[in-house]
C-alpha cells in the first residue's frame, strides 16, 4: 500500500509538472487524419493520461509504455515527446526499472541470471542496462538461491525415491534458468544433507 501511495504521489506531481502541449511541439491538426481525430484536440494530454494510468498500476519500462500508446493509436511523435518528458521528471527510468525487476524476480521467483536476462529483453530493456542490473547478482547469490529452492521443494518430495527427486529438482532449476553445472552441484549437496539420506 505504501509503495502504491508513493507511486501515486509521483504520478500526480509529474502531471502537475507537465509542460504545456506547445513545449513538446505544435499539436497536430485534429482533423488531419482519422487516427489523430480519435485523440481529440490535445493528443499530448491524452497520451500523458494513458502513461500516468499505466504507471499508477505498476512500474513500466519505456518500451512497454510505447507499446501501450501504439496500441491506443498514439502518433509516434506524440508518444516520443510525452515519454521524453516523463523521463526528464524521473517517472520513466529504465535503469531503475531493470534493477527493481532483477531484485524482485530473483528474490520472489528465484530466477537465475539467464532467465532474468530473458525477462529484461521481454520488457524492452537495452542490453547495457540489463547487464548492469544483472551484475548485482553474484555467483554465490545465485547458488544460494538455488539451494534455497531445492531445499524447499525437497521437503515436499519425501519418499519419492532418489531418481524421481533428482529429475524433478533438475527440471525446476532448468525452468528458472540455472546452468546445468550449478543445478547438479546444488542438488547433489542438498540430497547429501537431506535427513532422508543421512545414515542412521
Amino acid at each position: 500500500m505504501q509503495d502504491r501511495a508513493v507511486r501515486a504521489a509521483r504520478v500526480q506531481a509529474a502531471a502537475l509538472a507537465s509542460p504545456a502541449t506547445s513545449a513538446c511541439g505544435p499539436s497536430p491538426d485534429p482533423g488531419s487524419d482519422p487516427g489523430t481525430r480519435e485523440w481529440g484536440a490535445d493528443p499530448y494530454d491524452t497520451a500523458r493520461q494513458i502513461v500516468l494510468r499505466q504507471l499508477d498500476t505498476a512500474p513500466r519500462s519505456r518500451a512497454q509504455l510505447e507499446q501501450k500508446l501504439s496500441q491506443r493509436g498514439c502518433p509516434p511523435d506524440v508518444a516520443a515527446a510525452v515519454l521524453d518528458r516523463m523521463s526528464e521528471v524521473g517517472l520513466v527510468d529504465d535503469q531503475a526499472y531493470a534493477q527493481m525487476l532483477v531484485r524482485s524476480q530473483q528474490a520472489g521467483r528465484g530466477l537465475a541470471r539467464r532467465a532474468l536476462a530473458h525477462e529484461l529483453r521481454a520488457k524492452g530493456i537495452e542490453d547495457d542496462l540489463a547487464h548492469e542490473a544483472l551484475a548485482s547478482i553474484s555467483d554465490t547469490d545465485e547458488r544460494d538461491r538455488a539451494r534455497t529452492l531445492v531445499d524447499k521443494k525437497l521437503r515436499a518430495m519425501h519418499g519419492l525415491g532418489l531418481e524421481v527427486q533428482t529429475r524433478r529438482l533438475a527440471g525446476m532449476l532448468a525452468r528458472k534458468g540455472y546452468a546445468t553445472g550449478v543445478a547438479c552441484a546444488v542438488i547433489r549437496e542438498a540430497l547429501a544433507d537431506s535427513p532422508e539420506y543421512l545414515p542412521d
